[in-house]
C-alpha cells in the first residue's frame, strides 16, 4: 500500500495493476476507485480493513471503466459491503451484459509483450446490473468526493474516466496513460515509473486516446496514479505527461489507428476488419521447424545405436572367453559357459 497523496492510497494487486482508496473528507468514509483482477476481493478487503479499520467499508465503488482488471471484482465487493458500483453511462452496456468491448489488437505497433497476451484474453463483459448505477452525465461531480470531479477520457473504453483534485491537483488517470511502460510486461511487473501510452492492444481509437492525453496533461497534475505504473509526483509527473501529450507517438498500423470502433450507450456499432496477424503463420512455421528437427535428431540417434548393436555383434568375444551363460557367434553357433565350465563345449551343451 502506497500513499499518493493525502487521502488518496494506492493498492497494487497481481503485481501490475492498482486500485485506489480514496477518503471522502470526512472521518472514516471512503470510496474505492476500480476493483482488479477478479480473485482479489479478499485482499481488497484486508487493506482496506488495515488501513481504515475493522469491518469498515466504502461509501461506493467508482469503476474508472469495466474491463476485466478493474471491474474484476466489482460484484463480490459490492455485495460483501452492500454499495454501489458507480461507472458513465457509456460503460453500462459492458457492465449489464449488454454488450462487448471492442475486440483486442494484436498487430497494433508498439503493442509490445501485451500484444501477444491480448491474443488470448476472452471478451470482455459483465452482469452487475443489480448493483450498478451511471454516474449522472451532467454533472462531473462524482458522489461522496465533494473535492474532485471526473472528466470523460474515452479511446480506451468508451466511458473510461479520470479523477482530478483540484485542490492539491491529484489526477487518478485510469488507463489513459500509464505510469509504466506498458509495451513490457517485465517493466510493468517491476514498476519502474515512466509516464507512456497505456494498453495500446484495447484501444479502439486512437484519436480519443491522444485527445484524452493531452486533456489530461493540461491539467498539469503533481500527484498521479494510474490503473497500472507506481504512483508518481513533482516534476517527474507532470512533465512526464505534458511530455506523452506533446509526442505522442501516434502507431502506423494496426487495426483501429486509421478506422476506429464506433460505439454509442446501446454498445458497439461498429468494429473494422482486422488486420492480418502474421505471428500464428510464423508460430506455426517455428512449430514445424522444431518438429522436423526433433524427428532428425531421433533419426540420426536410431542409427547410431543400430551400429553400436551391430558393432558389438561384430566383436563378440570366442566361445571360449565366456565365463557364465549362453552366447551366440555372428555365424549362428551357440556357445555355452566356457572355461569356467569345462564340460561344456562349443556346439553345444557338451555330451
Amino acid at each position: 500500500m502506497k500513499q499518493v497523496a493525502p487521502g488518496v492510497h494506492q493498492l497494487t494487486i497481481q503485481r501490475f495493476v492498482n486500485l485506489y482508496f480514496v477518503e471522502t473528507g470526512r472521518s472514516g468514509e471512503w470510496v474505492l476507485v476500480d476493483t482488479g483482477l477478479p480473485g482479489a476481493a479478499k485482499d481488497v478487503i484486508a487493506a482496506a480493513d488495515k488501513l481504515f479499520y475493522p469491518g469498515t467499508h466504502p461509501e461506493a465503488i467508482i469503476l474508472t471503466h469495466g474491463h476485466m482488471d478493474h471491474a474484476g471484482n466489482a460484484r463480490e465487493l459490492a455485495e460483501h459491503w452492500k454499495v454501489p458500483v458507480l461507472a458513465h453511462p457509456l460503460e453500462m452496456p459492458f457492465l449489464t451484459g449488454k454488450a462487448v468491448y471492442p475486440p483486442a489488437d494484436p498487430t497494433v505497433q508498439h503493442g509490445g509483450t501485451l500484444a501477444f497476451v491480448a491474443r488470448f484474453f476472452p471478451p470482455q463483459s459483465f452482469q452487475l446490473t443489480d448493483v450498478v448505477q451511471a454516474l449522472p452525465a451532467n454533472d462531473t461531480d462524482p458522489p461522496f468526493l465533494p473535492d474532485w470531479q471526473w472528466l470523460h477520457v474515452p479511446g480506451h473504453a468508451p466511458g473510461q474516466i479520470a479523477l482530478f483534485r483540484e485542490k492539491d491537483r491529484t489526477l487518478l488517470g485510469a488507463d489513459a496513460f500509464a505510469t509504466a511502460n506498458h509495451e513490457s510486461v517485465p517493466a510493468l511487473l517491476l514498476q519502474l515509473p515512466c509516464i507512456s501510452v497505456a494498453g495500446a492492444p484495447f484501444n479502439y481509437n486512437w484519436e480519443q486516446v491522444r485527445e484524452s492525453v493531452q486533456k489530461l496533461a493540461a491539467l498539469r497534475p503533481e500527484y498521479i496514479g494510474c490503473g497500472h505504473g507506481p504512483a508518481m509526483q513533482g516534476a517527474e509527473a507532470t512533465e512526464g505527461l505534458s511530455a506523452l501529450a506533446a509526442n505522442f507517438p501516434m502507431p502506423t498500423h494496426g487495426r483501429y489507428v486509421q478506422d476506429p470502433a464506433r460505439i454509442d450507450e446501446t454498445g458497439v456499432q461498429y468494429v473494422p476488419q482486422a488486420a492480418v496477424d502474421t505471428l500464428p503463420a510464423k508460430l506455426a512455421m517455428i512449430g514445424a521447424g522444431v518438429g522436423l528437427a526433433i524427428t532428425a535428431v531421433a533419426l540420426l540417434s536410431g542409427k547410431k545405436k543400430h551400429k553400436k548393436r551391430h558393432a558389438r555383434r561384430k566383436h563378440a568375444a570366442p566361445a571360449d572367453e565366456y565365463e557364465t551363460g549362453y552366447g551366440e557367434q555372428p555365424d549362428g553357433t551357440i556357445v555355452g559357459p566356457g572355461p569356467s565350465r569345462p564340460e561344456w563345449r562349443k556346439g553345444g551343451v557338451g555330451d
